[in-house]
């Protein structure tokens, strides 16, 4: 999905904490908005279940697809898709630019929990806290506008 005109088109990933801890980490291209989902491992139903509960809390012009990299984690996409009617699309091997809004938001994400915290400390309202901070945060790529904003603004004028 080279076009970020249309809003829906999601990039995900999964931050890496120590030991076994991860954040799943979406990133909607259009307005650069983020979620962070607190996931248990990187166990594929697991991931695909804790992806599943908070996308469909999305309205449906947000629910178009999502864009992954070839992680184990995502082995049960169908079973995402089902739940979510969400298309699942994989990046090419060891082409991380394909997901660039997330790979992105990783690195802001590092500011937050740099590399080697465990992140099973954290629970889902501190993930939440950060997103809002990143999602209120004026983003040059969008005219400084907050990706909160942008994203309220596309889900106006779809309705």
């Amino acid at each position: 999905m080279e076009d970020r005109a249309i809003p829906g088109h999601w990039e995900g990933d999964l931050l890496r904490g120590s030991g076994n801890s991860h954040i799943a980490t979406l990133v909607e291209r259009h307005s650069r908005f983020v979620m962070l989902i607190k996931v248990p491992s990187r166990d594929t139903a697991e991931v695909v279940g804790a992806l599943s509960k908070h996308v469909r809390k999305l309205p449906a012009t947000l629910r178009r697809s999502l864009t992954w990299d070839r992680g184990l984690e995502m082995a049960k996409h169908r079973d995402f898709t089902v739940a979510t009617d969400v298309k699942v699309y994989f990046c090419d091997p060891q082409s991380p630019w394909q997901r660039g809004s997330n790979e992105n938001t990783n690195g802001l994400l590092r500011q937050y929990f740099p590399k080697n915290t465990d992140l099973t400390d954290y629970s889902q309202s501190d993930f939440n806290k950060v997103a809002l901070r990143l999602n209120q945060r004026p983003r040059q790529t969008l005219g400084f506008q907050t990706p909160a904003s942008k994203l309220q603004e596309s889900v106006a004028s779809t309705h």
